[in-house]
């Protein structure tokens, strides 16, 4: 992870997020949790946070993710969560059978906790253990 820079300051914000699909169903294994994974690398070339390692296990996705501190957790999370939930239902309409014509794709809440950077490898390490 390298430090951001700017004129005025430098910055290693870390975050291990989870987020988990809603009624904890086994949909992220194979090409709906490849197709998640592809979303937020392709959202992350256009934002102001960066994908270190990324896994999905059936029914999760861990992201251990650098993050601006220009925008919150929960602003990065909100936006994560949308672009994804969007492009899974572009491209897999047939969702409405898993989730009553709801568009949604996500549990309400998420897990985040801030990285440090001695201990990030330990998450890196565990992220690609998933799964």
């Amino acid at each position: 992870m390298d430090y951001q820079r700017n004129s005025h300051c430098k910055f290693l914000i870390a975050i291990h997020l989870i987020l988990v699909v809603k009624y904890r169903k086994k949909l992220l294994k194979g090409e709906l949790g490849s197709i998640v994974k592809n979303s937020l690398i392709s959202l992350s070339q256009n934002s102001e946070f960066e994908i270190e390692q990324m896994e999905v296990d059936q029914d999760h996705l861990h992201v251990l993710m650098t993050i601006s501190p220009r925008y919150s957790v929960s602003q990065h999370v909100r936006r994560i969560k949308q672009h994804t939930t969007r492009v899974m239902w572009q491209l897999h309409p047939n969702l409405k059978r898993q989730f009553w014509k709801e568009k949604t794709f996500w549990s309400d809440g998420y897990f985040a906790c801030s990285v440090g950077n001695a201990s990030a490898e330990t998450v890196r390490k565990y992220i690609q253990d998933q799964g």
